[in-house]
């Protein structure tokens, strides 16, 4: 089992993450690993990572990493969970880049409406703190879950319905 992943750790991340890896790319940040470097959490189980562009030998990089530094590296972002919201790469903000390699969280509304989706109490604690560190506008967080409205029927785990209920029932 692996041990909690903490801000440092993090940072030895994206460091190892640069240097191993061959060539251009972007790292995005999501879940705890974006709660994390935001201060709005301690510390999290998982690193959820984006790969887009990929960087060459990342996967390569990503295995040597997890067993140097003791962590869990997870392949997971919102787009795998709900609609890719239009815009997201242009609000994915921009935590450090290091040689050829961007490392940045992705959209924030993105996770706030997947971490919503999903329901979790860490989900809604760490999307209060969204809200209170003004990363998240409510009236654009139901802008942009009405641009994917159509799209909810790919993804046939989500219940179209009760997601937009809660959607609006956060957003009020």
């Amino acid at each position: 089992m692996r041990s909690s992943t903490t801000n440092s750790k993090l940072a030895q991340f994206m460091e190892a993450f640069a240097s191993k890896v061959r060539g251009p790319g972007v790292v995005y940040f999501a879940g705890g690993a974006t709660a994390l470097d935001l201060a709005i959490r301690d510390q999290t189980i998982d690193v959820d990572i984006k790969l887009d562009p990929e960087p060459l030998h990342s996967f390569e990089a990503i295995a040597e990493i997890k067993e140097e530094l003791d962590i869990n590296v997870e392949l997971a972002s919102p787009d795998q969970f709900i609609p890719a919201l239009p815009g997201w790469r242009e609000r994915s903000s921009l935590v450090k880049k290091i040689g050829p390699v961007e490392f940045r969280h992705y959209d924030i509304y993105s996770q706030t409406l997947a971490k919503i989706e999903r329901g979790h109490s860490q989900d809604i604690t760490d999307i209060k703190a969204f809200l209170e560190k003004n990363l998240i506008e409510k009236s654009k967080l139901l802008e942009l879950f009405n641009s994917i409205k159509s799209e909810l029927m790919r993804y046939p785990a989500i219940n179209a319905i009760e997601f937009g209920k809660k959607v609006e029932s956060f957003c009020k």
